[in-house]
């Protein structure tokens, strides 16, 4: 009975009130799971014709072209598989659908997209952040700083590099990224050393060994792998970019870890995650009130303790070679406050009120930190996160209130609280397995639904 309270809560419906977005929820949930595949397909086939129509970058639009025809054919196979009645035949048939779209939408536009930036070094292939990553590394195999001071007093450029926009010269990460283009320092083939291939390799390798690890049922584990691997959520950026979505593994794996009780472990995965970008902090930070030992009791210091070890010892030599160019090139730039405008700006709110009123160019990001800030503190103040399942939604709406106000942000980061959403729900199932197994695990003063005496029968 308590099992299926919970899942009347999930869908926001009740026996007696069931309105219209009610009702489709609830038969939305009693889809087959080959019936949601042909859906979310056969959205991402309407995502890659809009980008086909209506996006101005040429790479995205690449992707896309090539992207569009395996996700219509995955939304009619898997709408095929649905409405087939022996299943015995079909058995396995959802999973080279899945890895149909995996090669098509995923790993050939990346190898394309690589082998032309590698045989033009044009632009038109690669996203700048790429680029950014690799010349990183390129000057930290020097031993020069990879923080440049790019901008002095009154925003005059210092640093201008021929045949390269200004932009390009800030690296606005944190050290542990320069990993990732590495390889690109050797004298490996640039077809084989472009950093797209490892941000990608260590995003599928990650998360698949995160999602082995969870006890959630294998629905919602095939669900946060689409989400990772094959809609446009993880398609599009492995393809042209893809530096958030290593970020995006670890965190998962992070959580995965939290909710499994092994604090030390998770605070290694997220203390590693945070010495890489900035994206990551809400949500490990957040982790902090999940973290729990093995009998149930909190361990925040262990988790803690765990990412300053890694995002410390990493972090802090960074720091203390160049404070001004390492605040300049992490906080500055990305705010747009460096004097140097940035590419990452896609027509949401935060953007498009600083277009229409230009002198709130500086005010809002400060403003907007400082608001949120208090409005999370009075949050937390009264309701707590207490499980992996309560952070991960917490923190997708955090980032997704972030995302809208930022003056510069692209339409790519909403892929942050997507996956959090996604995992929120995912690590609930995780819990309510392990409660059901071991009714110890459950934390005390958890938000949830309790069965009360009289329904728990």
């Amino acid at each position: 009975m308590a099992r299926q309270l919970y899942a009347r809560r999930a869908l926001w419906v009740t026996d007696g009130d069931r309105g219209p977005s009610m009702g489709f929820a609830a038969k939305v949930a009693d889809w087959r799971p080959e019936t949601a595949d042909a859906a979310l397909y056969a959205l991402s086939a309407v995502f890659a014709g809009l980008t086909i129509a209506l996006s101005t970058i040429a790479l995205y639009r690449q992707w896309a072209d090539i992207a569009i025809g395996p996700y219509a054919a995955a939304a009619a196979a898997s709408l095929l598989i649905a409405r087939r009645r022996r299943k015995s035949r079909l058995r396995g048939a959802r999973a080279l659908v899945f890895g149909a779209v995996l090669l098509g939408a995923t790993l050939v536009p990346l190898s394309l997209e690589v082998v032309w930036h590698a045989e033009s070094h044009s632009s038109l292939y690669v996203q700048p952040e790429v680029s950014v990553v690799q010349q990183a590394a390129y000057r930290a195999t020097r031993g020069e700083d990879p923080y440049q001071l790019v901008v002095g007093r009154h925003d005059r450029v210092l640093l201008n590099t021929p045949g390269l926009p200004t932009y390009e010269n800030f690296f606005p990460y944190l050290p542990l990224m320069i990993v990732f283009g590495l390889p690109s320092t050797t004298k490996e083939p640039l077809q084989l050393s472009d950093a797209r291939i490892f941000f990608s390799l260590v995003t599928l390798l990650v998360a698949g060994g995160a999602l082995a690890m969870s006890k959630a049922s294998k629905e919602s584990r095939v669900r946060s792998l689409q989400v990772l691997a094959v809609l446009p959520t993880a398609a599009l950026p492995l393809a042209t970019g893809g530096d958030d979505m290593p970020i995006v593994a670890l965190l998962l794996l992070g959580l995965v870890l939290a909710q499994h009780r092994k604090p030390g472990w998770a605070g290694l995965v997220l203390g590693t995650v945070c010495a890489m970008k900035l994206t990551a902090w809400p949500l490990a930070i957040l982790a902090l009130f999940a973290a729990r030992a093995k009998d149930g009791t909190r361990a925040p210091g262990r988790m803690a303790a765990g990412m300053i070890v890694i995002g410390g010892a990493v972090v802090i030599p960074f720091v203390l070679r160049g404070p001004h160019a390492f605040f300049e090139n992490l906080i500055l730039f990305p705010l747009g406050l460096s004097g140097v405008p940035t590419p990452a700006a896609s027509p949401l709110p935060g953007h498009i009120l600083v277009t229409w009123f230009p002198f709130l160019h500086r005010i809002l990001p400060v403003s907007a930190a400082v608001i949120g800030a208090a409005v999370l503190a009075a949050y937390l103040w009264r309701r707590r996160p207490t499980t992996a399942s309560e952070v991960a939604t917490l923190a997708g709406w955090v980032m997704l209130a972030a995302i809208l106000v930022a003056p510069g942000v692209r339409f790519g980061y909403l892929l942050y609280p997507v996956n959090f959403f996604v995992w929120g729900w995912m690590l609930r199932e995780d819990r309510d397995r392990q409660t059901a197994v071991d009714p110890q695990h459950r934390v005390p003063g958890e938000h949830g639904l309790q069965a009360s005496p009289a329904t728990a029968g």
